[in-house]
C-alpha cells in the first residue's frame, strides 16, 4: 500500500495520507520512540542514526541517513507532541527551505489509522526540490517497515 503524495498547486505545501493496521497511539509510539523510529524510518537500505532525539513538546531531534556512503543530515525541532498528533519542523540540510509539518492520526476504528501528514514548505521551489529528492521513496520504503514492525508486535 502506497502513500498518497500530493502537491497543492496554490500554496507551497505536500501533503501525504497512508492507512495503517494500527492504532493512533501505536502510530504516535512509532513516531516519539527512538528505538522504534530508527527501524523504520527512511529509504530501503538506509542506516539512521539520532544525533538528538527529545520527542516533546518543545524538544528538538536531529539524524543523519547513512545510505551507499553517503550521509544525508536532517533536524528539527518538536513543537506540539500529543495524543492528537505531532507539529514540528524539518529540514533536510543542504537543501532550500525549512518545513513545519502536521501528523495528525485519523482513527477509522477496527485497530486502523489514517495518518494524515501535511508539511509547509517556505517557498514553491523548496516544495519542488522536495518532491524530486526522491522523498517519495523514503516515505513509501518507511511506511512499508512500519507496517512491519506493527505486524511482528514491535509497537
Amino acid at each position: 500500500m502506497d502513500a498518497t503524495i500530493t502537491a497543492d498547486p496554490t500554496v507551497p505545501v505536500i501533503r501525504i495520507t497512508r492507512d495503517f493496521h494500527a492504532t493512533p497511539a501505536q502510530l504516535l509510539r512509532a513516531h516519539t520512540d527512538p528505538d522504534l523510529y530508527v527501524r523504520w524510518n527512511g529509504p530501503e537500505g538506509t542506516q539512521v542514526r539520532l544525533d538528538r532525539w527529545d520527542a516533546v513538546s518543545g524538544g528538538a531531534w536531529a539524524m543523519t541517513h547513512v545510505h551507499e556512503g553517503q550521509e544525508y543530515g536532517f533536524r528539527g525541532t518538536f513543537h506540539d507532541v500529543s495524543e492528537a498528533g505531532i507539529v514540528q519542523t524539518f529540514e533536510f540540510l543542504g537543501a532550500p527551505g525549512v518545513a513545519l509539518e502536521t501528523l495528525t492520526f485519523e482513527d477509522l476504528g477496527d485497530g486502523r489509522t489514517r495518518l494524515h501528514a501535511q508539511s509547509l514548505v517556505d517557498s514553491f521551489e523548496a516544495r519542488d526540490a522536495w518532491l524530486a529528492s526522491g522523498m517519495e521513496r523514503g516515505v513509501n520504503d518507511g511506511y512499508a517497515k512500519l507496517d512491519a514492525l506493527v505486524e511482528e508486535g514491535a509497537v
